[in-house]
This record gives C-alpha cells, structure tokens and sequence, in this order.
C-alpha cells in the first residue's frame, strides 16, 4: 500500500483508539479466567485480533457484539481442551513473549508461530528459563518456530529483564495461574518498568494478589476467586497511537483528543513530558488533551523505559529548533525493524539529519522536505513520516504504509478527519 500526505493543517476533536497493551493483557487474562470475561472498548489491530485468535485455539470461546466481546473459558488448565496444538502471534512481540509461559501451562506440546519480523526476534529467553520451570523446549536455534511443553511449575528463580519487560509479563501470568503456595520471581536489569505497572494492574482486575519490592522481587499468591464469577474489563485509550496525534497537533494545527487517562500507567504518557519539553502549548481537562501549534524548541529526553515514543519524538524534534537527543537507542533493535537506523534513513530522506551515538540518538531540526520512503513494514515509522508530512516542504509518499494495521488501523482515517490530506 502506497499513500501520499500532502503537507496540512489540522484541527478537530477525536477519539483515542484502544490500548493494544491493555487489549492484550486482557484477552490473557480472561483465558486463565475461569469463568466469563466482558471486554468493552476492544481493539481492533492486528495485534489485538492475534490475541483473541490465540486465546480461541487454546480453548476460549470469543463472541462479539456491538459494544463489546464475550470471552468464555474453563481458565486453562494443565489438561485444558485445546482447540489446535498450535498458536499464531501474527507479528505481535508481546503476545509470543506473554502467551508463550501461558501455552507452557498445559501437559499438551502446542507450537509457537508468528509471520514477518517475529521470526527474527531473539526468544533465547525461553531456551534458558522455561526449562528451569519444568517446560521442555524446543526452539531454532533461539528463534521461531518452538515447541513448549508443560505444566510449568512456579519455581523461584531469577530473570535478566533488559531486553523486554514482556518477557516478565509472561511469566508473571503463568506464575500466578500455577502457583500452589507464595512463590517469588527475583528479577534484574528490568527495562520499560511502566508496562510491568500496566501487567500489574490488568491482573489485579482479575483477582490475582502479587506484589513486588522495588521491581526487583515479585511474590505471587494463589488466586481465590469464585468460580463462574464474570469480570468487566474496559480497555484504555492508546497512549502509544494518540502520541503522534499529540505530536501532529504540536507541529501542524490544533486538536484535542478524548479517551486518554492521564493517570494510566502506560509507559507511552510521556509523551506529555516530552511536548512540555519542546514548549508545546497543551491543555488538559477532565475529559481531553488539547493540543496546538507553537514555537518549538530542542530537548533532551531518556526513553530507555519508553523506546516505543522513539518515532513521535523523532517527528516532534524535526519540528524543532536545535539539535534534540535521546536516551536509549539500544532499546530499538528488536523491534519490527532496527529502529534507531530506520528513523535515521527515513528522516535522513526528508532532510532530517539523524545521529547515532552510542546510547544517544541526536536530531538536528529543519526543514522536512518532499520525499519518498519506505515504512520497512514498521507500523510507528509509517505513522511517524505520516505525522512528520504535515509540516513538510512537500509531499511525503510514504510505501509499505498498510504496516499500521499492527497497531492503529484507523491512523489514517483519523489524520484525515483532522483534515490532513491523504491519498
């Protein structure tokens, strides 16, 4: 898919889409759930479809209506009726690094799959720890496609959390659905801490009592909740999307955006650090984020906890005066594509001079011009040419630009609702 953006003014008021992290974590836990689960607010992205997919070939039944999705299921138990041996990730990092402990639940081997750039994605991980849990694996060589099989036992042991928090999220899940007696999980180098926060949380939801100190020691108790009981989940606003919306607004118009919790524990809400950094004027109400057009100026940002909001800021400091830099550059290689040097070849083609530095990635702002690039099927580095069009010199052809049906499918149908000019 090719689409052009024409450089424009937008204004108008929208909706947030849906949390992909919430969306996820929720579908896991309504699979251990045993009972009914309502998910209000549900995404739509392909990585949320993925979810439900695998949660429905380990033995849920999912229905939809209108305003929701009826998720049923037995909780998924060692011997738990599959309804394939097999699950698909799609290209969804966190659901082969969260579902995969889960899938390990069972005393059935069950195939872990995925497509694109999952089938680079180091899973070493899993080689070393599930064994440790009484899982056997079977891995190529560190990477897609594996075999787990279980039942996982909650053993105390200790992880290395530096190169995903996803991986800790996982665990957790299983360990809180296997564990017999208090159990805990030792855990060092832990990155993107937010999103533990937001795994936290989801679980709490479902009845699950865990606890930590200091992020570095988790202790999980059985789970008592009755039976049969029904859990209402509603799925926050995506703070990952609506952060280039946010940005779109600070360089090319004046927008507001309803559905955003300012006090979600997403790590991505940094984002309103980051503009207050830049000087961007924003108001925020009850019930919105206003954003306008202003004068912006260079910063310096750490987003080691937060290496999704890379993209947006890369956009955001291209707008600005100065030269902006960035903390955490070694957070970005494992992702749908090496991000560091991806932003740095697309940005480059707009005439944005992008540095790597070690840990630091450095931004000199100026004048984005007309150019074609590629997304290099990375959903946030279409969004984040697409945002970085409006205030261009030219249009920006952006190929590959159907790699945002990962996360935000709706993006552009959004941007043009806010009168950006897209074909």
């Amino acid at each position: 898919m090719i689409v052009k953006i024409t450089p424009s003014v937008i204004d108008g008021t929208i909706n947030a889409p849906a949390s992909k992290s919430s969306m996820q974590r929720a579908c896991a836990a309504a699979l251990l759930h045993n009972g009914i689960t309502i998910i209000s607010n549900a995404g739509i992205s392909n990585d949320d479809k993925a979810a439900l997919e695998i949660i429905t070939q380990l033995g849920a039944k999912v229905s939809y209506s209108s305003d929701h999705i009826h998720i049923e299921s037995a909780g998924f138990k060692k011997d738990a009726l599959l309804l394939n041996d097999f699950i698909n990730c799609g290209e969804s990092g966190l659901s082969i690094r969260m579902f995969t402990p889960i899938a390990a639940l069972s005393n059935t081997a069950i195939n872990i799959q995925g497509q694109g750039s999952l089938l680079k994605r180091p899973m070493d991980f899993f080689d070393e720890v599930l064994p440790q849990l009484a899982v056997e694996v079977i891995s190529n060589n560190g990477k897609l496609p594996l075999q787990v099989k279980g039942p996982l036992q909650a053993n105390s042991i200790k992880i290395d959390g530096a190169l995903s928090s996803q991986f800790l999220t996982g665990l957790l899940f299983a360990f809180a659905k296997a564990a017999t007696t208090k159990v805990d999980l030792f855990v060092s180098n832990l990155k993107s801490i937010p999103y533990i926060d937001l795994t936290l949380n989801v679980m709490k939801h479902f009845g699950y009592q865990i606890t930590h100190n200091n992020y570095e020691v988790f202790t999980l108790n059985p789970k008592n909740i009755s039976i049969n009981d029904t859990v209402n989940y509603t799925v926050e606003g995506d703070w990952s999307s609506a952060s280039f919306l946010l940005v779109g607004g600070a360089i090319a118009g004046k927008i507001c955006i309803k559905g955003l919790d300012v006090n979600s524990t997403q790590a991505d809400k940094a984002i309103l650090n980051v503009l207050k950094l830049a000087g961007a004027v924003i108001h925020i109400n009850e019930d919105e984020i206003a954003i306008s057009k202003s004068n912006l100026q260079a910063f310096e940002f750490d987003a080691t906890h937060c290496p999704d909001l890379f993209p947006p800021i890369v956009a955001l400091a291209a707008c600005c005066d100065g030269t902006t830099i960035i903390k955490g550059v070694h957070r970005l290689a494992a992702k749908e594509s090496d991000r560091g040097k991806t932003l740095q070849e697309v940005f480059g083609k707009m005439g944005i001079k992008v540095l790597l530095e070690n840990d630091l990635m450095k931004i000199e702002g100026g004048e984005i011009n007309s150019a074609e690039v590629s997304s290099h099927h990375d959903h946030r580095i279409a969004m984040a040419a697409a945002i970085a069009a409006l205030s261009a010199n030219g249009d920006i052809t952006i190929t590959g630009a159907d790699a945002i049906d990962k996360s935000y499918p709706q993006f552009y149908n959004d941007i043009k609702k806010l009168g950006a000019s897209v074909v």
